[in-house]
């Protein structure tokens, strides 16, 4: 048996996000800049593919722009309106719990002369408005707050984050790369100024991001080069992957609601066996305001990485945390910053779902989880000691 419950780290093309896609690798290949009919051909394909980004989440179809992934777009807009903005101040505040791509971009920023306030969370990684609203400074330029947590899954808070920062008028972003296809999301009306997504998390193909910056929004040019994106973002346009997003996020919001509804029974399932089945258990994140496919636990006395190959031995496949920091043995920043201590944090497991799931596959993947974490204890002297104090 093959699982697939690593949803989190990528998805794949489904089959009608392909079929859109492949006349333009060999047929529809025209540069979309170029002055004749292929080239005209190509930019209506785009044009069309900013049309779909832009309705499904409510924006001007002017004012989406694409780029290569998710993490250009964060450090397009948070560099962007950091050196824009100088003028007025040097001072970001983010969440302790961001994606690399925008914590490592502040590190960055901050070795340039800004300052960066990091606010912490509470326990299921909720950032708190009051919190927010204590952080802000007249220098304050930028607010970058992710719209759900890709490790842990809890939703955010996001319109009255948004609306601290419209009050101070100060300008709002969002990482929404886990939250496309799951969260819906009304960038008026929830007065988001920018907000990145990337299309692998939604059966998009891998290389195609997109950053929404809310007309009148000024930003520093990212990548400098032709006159592509209206002039502020060079490059030439990653044709038949900007076809595949716009596809996949038509696709991914035709009916959130019933796609979460299914979502969601096997996630709750998953979490109600695990906690009651195998014992110094616990879920990480909002039981209630998370991500609908999202489950992450921690097993106390194993380590995740041996947890993880044995899964894999299983033909399971799931991740102890983002893709994006799978080479490092440091324990997760996230679980981290939620109160975890690192011997627990070592022990966490990130299941991620989407629609192709079943309940069948949850049902194996808890009995497959049961014998293994039996195992690794079995071989673990701490449990035994554990044990041993708690009879």
């Amino acid at each position: 048996m093959s699982i697939y419950m690593d949803n989190g780290a990528t998805t794949r093309v489904t089959e009608p996000v392909f079929e859109a896609m492949k006349p333009y690798f060999c047929e529809i290949y025209g540069n979309p800049s170029s002055m004749h009919n292929f080239g005209y051909t190509a930019r209506h394909a785009v044009d069309a593919a900013r049309a779909q980004v832009a309705k499904a989440i409510n924006a001007d179809v002017n004012e989406i722009y694409f780029t290569g992934c998710g993490t250009e777009s964060d450090n397009w807009a948070v560099r962007g309106a950091a050196y824009a903005n100088i003028k007025k101040g040097r001072h970001i505040i983010t969440s302790a719990i961001e994606h690399h791509a925008i914590l490592h971009t502040c590190a960055q920023l901050e070795k340039e002369g800004f300052e960066v306030t990091y606010l912490p969370v509470d326990e299921y990684g909720f950032v708190s408005p009051g919190q927010l609203e204590k952080a802000m400074r007249p220098d304050t330029t930028i607010v970058s707050i992710m719209t759900a947590n890709n490790e842990i899954g809890t939703i955010e808070p996001i319109a009255e984050l948004a609306e601290v920062c419209k009050a101070h008028k100060v300008l709002f972003h969002t990482d929404a790369v886990q939250a496309i296809g799951s969260v819906p999301i009304d960038v008026k009306a929830l007065h988001i100024d920018m907000l990145s997504m990337s299309g692998h998390k939604f059966h998009a193909p891998k290389g195609v991001g997109v950053l929404y910056i809310r007309r009148g929004v000024v930003l520093q040019q990212f990548m400098n080069g032709g006159a592509q994106e209206r002039n502020r973002r060079g490059g030439t346009e990653n044709l038949a992957s900007i076809v595949g997003i716009g596809k996949a996020i038509e696709l991914a919001t035709a009916d959130i609601d019933a796609h979460n509804k299914k979502l969601e029974k096997i996630r709750d399932h998953l979490i109600d066996r695990i906690l009651s089945e195998i014992p110094y258990t616990r879920l990480n994140g909002d039981r209630v305001k998370r991500l609908p496919g999202n489950v992450n636990v921690c097993f106390r006395f194993i380590e995740g990485e041996s947890l993880l190959m044995m899964l894999d031995m299983k033909g399971i496949a799931g991740s102890s945390g983002s893709a994006c920091t799978s080479g490092s043995l440091d324990p997760s920043h996230v679980l981290l910053a939620i109160g975890l201590p690192h011997e627990i944090a070592h022990g966490s497991l990130r299941l991620s779902l989407s629609e192709e799931n079943t309940m069948e596959e949850a049902d194996y993947v808890v009995d497959c989880l049961k014998e293994i974490v039996a195992r690794l204890r079995a071989m673990s002297p701490l449990y035994d000691d554990f044990v041993a104090e708690n009879k």
